[in-house]
């Protein structure tokens, strides 16, 4: 069993590996080291709650025999305009079919080809030269998380702990000699208690950060925490500046957060105005199928000259047969809106879908900072480069959980003093009867994101963002240190940390490359060839 101490009414948990987040990575990582030492399980909602579960298109892998490993590398990198580390791309493309077939034989229940029962579905997706993506239907990231909590659950080596919100990682002053992770500081939305959890190992796996955009496909609990954490105690952050926006998120006054799977296009949807015309033969070869960035900019760039609230993505030319069954989640969602998709066109918008920045680590997961790993969304690995090739997000997610897994297994951390860990005071604190005042912050954050960090950027628009942030983060810092915490108030804390890091990132790249495109660079340079890598302290 986990270790449990008692002091003054809070708690300390000790466990030899603390994994915070519940999505691909930190699922894969708890089942991988279970065997070999005490895993804990913090996540801020329900062991569900997470970013994979919402993955619709599926995981890229190299599994037909037409398909090639290098061909998989080429696609990424081209994708990624140049700034991948090739190695990690390699390790990752390689190491796909082996997490694709440990996935299978924990039960995930992938779709087949219906003519050779024995062979998975692959589907095709922006980016890419060849079917490679493994999916279950429309709800990839459901059948996947569906697969792995059952398996952590029936662990007896496993505690799961749900709504638990880390506060802050537990690292010593930086000037100490010994700087080390030791764990976390996590509030119990339950209790309003604020409990200790230390242990050797700990594991950022919280995900992404698309809640800081007013429009996002990503679920309420993406608001940055890992990096915003990471950040705080000192690990080096890269690439902030690429932020992936989705080109096509459900429009429907009613819907939230609605994601239009980029296999749609993949399967023959057309992208059309409002007149109806098929645009995207005007902005790239592939029209349809080009890269997310290039689709997202053209919609952009559409609605910004007519004027127009949303496009088309029309599939009225396929077989109403094929649509439900390839598409049974996404044609039962836009039936509950009352759009029947084998009849009508799609209304979409583009929405912030995923960062391609994160805390620095190695191929092994590791981070600056000694005893913190960090895997999935909140990493930068250097696989995606300034875009993200679709659906290699899921494969990053479960190579690197089970290569940091690996690591661990076979060279155990030495445990750590836990003495000097100070038990969480809450001062002088009060609870606010200002509840307003994060609400207020929270929304006023999201829209300035959205119109000055958004899909299209310029040095005037990073400028204003960066007055209106520095006048929120003192207001946000000020009730943060005034009131008794609550998850509301971390979650715009950590947004409003986040806010600061994609700005800053932004305002470093005088170039256009990949998700970054600003309207004063137009071009790629040469000269920004590189990671942007940034940190709270000089010790870059």
């Amino acid at each position: 069993m986990v270790g449990l101490f008692y002091s003054l009414g809070a708690m300390r948990f000790e466990c030899d590996y603390l994994v915070i987040g519940t999505g691909i990575a930190g699922l894969t990582f708890a089942k991988t080291v279970a065997d070999y030492g005490r895993v804990i399980l913090l996540t801020k909602q329900s062991v569900e709650d997470s970013a994979t579960n919402e993955a619709q298109g599926g995981v890229a892998s190299v599994i037909d025999a037409t398909d090639s490993f290098e061909s998989h590398i080429e696609d990424t990198i081209s994708v990624g305009r140049g700034i991948n580390n090739r190695e990690v791309v390699e390790i990752c493309v390689k190491d796909g079919p082996a997490r694709i077939s440990e996935l299978i034989a924990l039960g995930t229940q992938f779709t087949h080809k219906k003519d050779e029962p024995e062979a998975l579905d692959l589907g095709r997706e922006g980016g890419h030269s060849a079917r490679r993506i493994v999916h279950a239907a429309d709800a990839t990231g459901k059948e996947m998380i569906r697969a792995l909590v059952e398996t952590v659950r029936n662990l007896d080596n496993v505690a799961i702990y749900e709504q638990h919100m880390a506060v802050n990682l537990i690292v010593p002053n930086r000037q100490s000699p010994k700087r080390v992770c030791k764990g976390v500081y996590a509030l119990d939305k339950k209790t309003g208690e604020v409990h200790s959890f230390v242990a050797p190992v700990t594991v950022l796996a919280t995900g992404g950060l698309g809640k800081v955009y007013l429009y996002t496909s990503n679920p309420d609990v993406a608001t940055g925490d890992g990096v915003a954490m990471g950040y705080r105690a000192g690990a080096k952050v890269a690439n902030m500046e690429f932020f992936q926006f989705h080109p096509t998120i459900l429009y429907h006054p009613e819907a939230k957060s609605v994601l239009i799977s980029e296999a749609v296009r993949g399967e023959g949807g057309i992208l059309r105005d409002i007149r109806g015309r098929a645009f995207m033969a005007d902005y790239h070869p592939q029209k349809e199928l080009a890269p997310r960035d290039v689709v997202a900019r053209a919609i952009d760039d559409v609605l910004k000259r007519t004027g127009d609230d949303h496009v088309w993505l029309d599939v009225t030319h396929l077989d109403a047969d094929f649509l439900r069954e390839r598409f049974p989640n996404i044609y039962a969602t836009c039936a509950k809106f009352g759009i029947d998709i084998a009849s009508v066109p799609i209304p979409v918008v583009p929405g912030a879908h995923y960062s391609c920045g994160g805390l620095v680590t190695d191929t092994y997961g590791r981070t600056s900072i000694p005893g913190l790993f960090a895997v999935g969304e909140v990493a930068c690995t250097g696989l995606h480069g300034a875009n993200r090739l679709a659906s290699n997000s899921l494969l990053e997610g479960l190579v690197f959980a089970h290569r940091a897994a690996e690591l661990l297994i076979a060279h155990p951390p030495a445990v750590p003093d836990y003495e000097n860990v100070e038990e969480w005071s809450v001062g002088d604190a009060i609870p606010s009867d200002e509840h307003v005042v994060v609400s207020q912050d929270w929304d006023e954050l999201r829209r300035f994101m959205w119109n000055y960090v958004g899909i299209v950027r310029s040095d005037r628009r990073l400028e204003r963002a960066q007055r209106r942030h520095a006048m929120l983060q003192e207001e946000i810092k000020e009730y943060y240190w005034q009131y008794v915490i609550t998850s509301d108030l971390l979650e715009l804390r950590n947004i409003s940390t986040v806010a600061h890091l994609i700005i800053t990132c932004a305002g470093l790249r005088q170039e256009s490359r990949g998700l970054h495109f600003t309207s004063d660079y137009p071009k790629e340079n040469p000269s920004y060839e590189s990671d942007t890598i940034i940190s709270r302290y000089d010790d870059v």
